[in-house]
């Protein structure tokens, strides 16, 4: 395999759907997960990126365990700041484009608009601080680098709130769920497919280096999404649920969440080919892939 495209991360989320989008278009990529590289030994990264000589870096690992970070900081920034920071300079070196993903998270979520890239940060909880600390090391490395901010991401592969609720209604009729959070669902495909997007665009122009917003079109608050998941499931003759609408007072958590997580995507669209698809468009596509 020549230079392919090199995706730190394999069984997540993302790196699902970057599998199959490689698989279907034929392009060569080279996948590397925890049974190839301990991303915590940092000159494992460089060593590998040397190795394998790839075209381009698309980094889809990160920690995503937002309430245990709060009692495992180290964990998390080692993945979320040092592991991103060592890949960033080892594409930066060799000029080779990278794609890093990142979060709402590093808002406080306090806005009444959607949030833009060059609206000030400020993360309230320990996930936050360590993804907004890996934007800050791929950008200081210098390199061609895109970062795609993205939020309530789900999926058909992996651990999401999606899933999570279709599972949960097999046993009740009735869920509660938060509904002062708002945020724009964004399908895990569509993260993979705008990866692939900006990776091609960077190696033509390096100056689309930067922070680009990504996520699904359309408002909705967590208790819209499962709505529309039971709505979708009870359609397909899957089990359903009530949503009960709560405070997010009600449901306290150890990290906090951002009231609002609504990113602005006008800066990607205007750089890439790429249109935001309405959530519940894609909420139904992503259904139509499961498996119950």
């Amino acid at each position: 395999m020549s230079h392919p495209i090199l995706v730190f991360g394999r069984k997540g989320q993302v790196a699902r759907e970057l599998a199959g989008l490689a698989e279907s278009r034929g392009l060569a990529v080279l996948f590397a997960g925890r049974e190839t590289l301990d991303l915590t030994r940092l000159d494992g990264i460089d060593a590998l990126i040397a190795q394998v000589d790839p075209r381009a870096v698309i980094n889809a690992a990160a920690y995503t365990a937002v309430d245990r970070a709060e009692r495992e900081p180290d964990a998390a920034f080692a993945l979320n700041r040092d592991a991103p920071a060592a890949m960033a300079a080892a594409c930066a070196a060799r000029g080779l484009p990278l794609v890093h993903f990142s979060t709402d998270y590093v808002f406080d979520g306090t806005l009444d608009r959607p949030y833009l890239e060059t609206d000030p940060t400020g993360p309230t909880g320990v996930y936050g601080d360590s993804k907004l600390a890996g934007e800050q090391a791929v950008t200081a490395a210098g390199g061609p680098a895109t970062i795609l901010r993205t939020s309530w991401v789900y999926g058909v592969y992996g651990v999401n709130f999606v899933k999570s609720m279709l599972r949960l209604a097999r046993d009740r009729d009735e869920i509660s769920v938060v509904s002062d959070q708002i945020g724009r669902p964004t399908w895990s495909r569509d993260c993979a497919e705008a990866a692939l997007l900006a990776l091609d665009a960077l190696s033509g122009a390096p100056g689309l280096t930067g922070v680009y917003h990504l996520s699904g079109a359309g408002d909705a608050s967590w208790a819209d999404l499962a709505a529309a998941a039971f709505a979708e499931s009870a359609r397909r003759g899957w089990a359903t649920a009530q949503v009960r609408p709560i405070s997010t007072a009600e449901y306290p958590t150890p990290a906090r969440r951002p009231a609002n997580s609504r990113l602005d995507c006008g800066k990607i669209e205007a750089a890439l080919p790429w249109r935001c698809r309405p959530w519940r468009e894609s909420l139904a596509m992503c259904m139509n892939k499961m498996e119950l």
